[in-house]
């Protein structure tokens, strides 16, 4: 190798091609419409997070509910004690996806975000609660 040269590899990203990228983000962009990407992200992200809790919480809300010993299933304690959020009701995934085609979807769901952060004070003051704005496209 000739003095002062050096090879370099490059890279090409982390070397996974699963193949849903593509539909992925054709899906989010078909989502996002209208909306400046810099906002969309904070409404999908709250989403996401929301979606997170909320599968962990049932989770934890079945295993609990299989136990013979647990006598309250919405003990919030119960939740606190495994390092889960504890997702009131109004809050829950399922609650909020057999809700979706209503109209006022956004504003259950602003709701839910305060129910999560009452219930959750390390989460006060952190959740987006901006899907209720009237230029947020329900439908979508």
């Amino acid at each position: 190798m000739p003095k002062g040269k050096t090879t370099a590899k490059k890279k090409k990203g982390n070397g996974a091609k699963l193949g849903f990228e593509e539909k992925l983000w054709q899906a989010a962009d078909k989502l996002r419409g209208h909306m400046d990407a810099a906002e969309y992200k904070h409404v999908v992200l709250g989403l996401v997070f929301l979606k997170y809790i909320s599968d962990a919480f049932n989770e934890l809300y079945d295993r609990l509910a299989a136990d013979e010993y647990t006598d309250d299933l919405e003990n919030r304690d119960e939740y606190l004690a495994e390092n889960i959020f504890y997702v009131p009701e109004a809050a829950r995934w399922s609650y909020l996806q057999s809700n979706a085609k209503q109209p006022e979807i956004g504003k259950l769901l602003d709701d839910g975000m305060s129910a999560i952060e009452k219930e959750n004070p390390s989460l006060k003051g952190v959740l987006p609660k901006e899907y209720g704005k009237p230029a947020l496209d329900k439908r979508l």
